[in-house]
């Protein structure tokens, strides 16, 4: 193996975050990763889906396995992927299961919303639990579809088959696509038990792209003026160069998602040097990027309808000297410059001169950075005691 990684049972995909003398637990399905596709389902109808949901919202309890892998199997289409925004939990009518069987011929598969890579996660689980085959079968044709989606080059579209817009072709690390994915392959290339179906030759698929994944983080790590800092959220998939995604997102220094690339490099067993540096140059990065004396309010607000959403409070960027350290979601790229940005893709430079709807509606300030900065000084003792970029003098960086 190119990489050998320790199996951390509390990074894994499923388990309800718990472990037991290093298991994960097997036998419940935690919500958590579902969240972004049951929140943006309730969050209100839409007639473009199969379905919506029903009132009340009656849901599986996470131990109810085989009703959520039928769930899971439901909205698999035939391309062996899943859509986004669907309560995979949820207690579906007969009408309601019908509506979404006609629909297995539609490809609107994607990694967007923790999307695909948590289904296949989830249907293994049911499988070592419940032994019953057509759990594993329809996890194996969805690690296949994962397979067939990776680019060369090492990254992952959001969506596959490519849809037509003009950011869905896009390497995508935006609410952790890339990252989610590559989880998933490190474990099943570990043999984490939930994983131990897996034939050698599938075995073999997926820590080859595991490896070309871990190629692309390397080769995307953004550098300014001969400095490597850290990632964007989406990458032109020809050019591996920062790219627009939606319109209130450009091309820029992500900390969020940078954040949480550079938490799974530090999880790597005994990595190579070009993963030590990646980490060393991003740990650096996110010290000197901090922003100090900054605390953002919510607070309440007309009500305001938009064809986006409904917004009822707003939000106002404080002066606090006894905040702790925050960074914004995006920095400027060259100027490094805190960067925000409206529906119309103009650019500005504080959250006050963004529209209420996104203002209030998106998350421009993350605390994301600090769990790094926590981690960094073990794991810096462990795999680079001779360098350590906080030190106040002679980081080398």
């Amino acid at each position: 193996m190119k990489y050998s990684i320790a199996l951390f049972a509390v990074f894994s995909l499923f388990g309800a975050g718990q472990a037991v003398n290093g298991q994960t637990s097997l036998d419940r399905i935690d919500p958590r990763p579902f969240g972004d596709n049951s929140g943006h389902w309730y969050m209100g109808k839409d007639d473009k889906r199969m379905i919506n949901p029903m009132p009340g919202k009656p849901q599986y309890q996470p131990n109810q396995l085989a009703e959520i892998g039928d769930n899971i199997i439901l909205f698999q289409k035939d391309n062996g992927g899943w859509p986004k925004n669907y309560d995979f939990f949820a207690i579906l009518t007969d009408a309601q299961k019908d509506s979404v069987s006609r629909k297995h011929n539609e490809l609107n598969t994607t990694f967007d919303n923790g999307t695909t890579y948590t289904h296949i996660a989830a249907l293994s689980i049911i499988y070592k639990a419940t032994h019953v085959e057509k759990y594993r079968d329809a996890a194996i044709k969805g690690l296949h579809f994962l397979l067939k989606a990776q680019y060369d080059n090492g990254g992952w579209p959001q969506y596959y088959p490519i849809e037509k817009n003009n950011y869905s072709s896009e390497i995508t690390f935006n609410d952790g696509a890339f990252n989610g994915i590559m989880v998933l392959l490190r474990d099943m290339i570990n043999k984490a038990p939930q994983y131990d179906y897996l034939d050698a030759s599938d075995r073999l698929k997926a820590e080859q792209a595991y490896n070309k994944g871990i190629d692309c983080i390397i080769k995307t790590q953004i550098n300014d003026a001969g400095v490597p800092t850290a990632w964007c959220q989406q990458y032109d998939e020809r050019t591996l160069q920062p790219a627009w995604a939606r319109k209130f997102e450009p091309p820029s220094i992500s900390n969020g998602e940078s954040a949480d690339v550079v938490l799974f490099l530090m999880n790597i067993d005994h990595p190579e040097q070009r993963v030590i540096d990646a980490v060393q140059y991003a740990v650096k990065w996110f010290q000197d990027s901090k922003i100090y004396n900054t605390r953002v309010d919510v607070i309440p607000a007309p009500r305001m309808e938009t064809p986006f959403r409904t917004s009822t409070t707003d939000r106002v960027v404080v002066r606090d000297t006894t905040a702790a350290p925050i960074w914004t979601r995006y920095y400027e790229l060259k100027t490094h410059k805190p960067l925000f940005c409206n529906r119309d893709s103009k650019v500005v430079y504080s959250l006050a001169e963004v529209d209420r709807e996104r203002r209030d509606g998106y998350a421009w300030y993350t605390y994301a950075p600090q769990k790094v900065l926590n981690k960094y000084h073990d794991w810096q003792k462990k795999w680079s005691p001779g360098k350590d970029v906080l030190a106040k003098i002679g980081s080398g960086y």
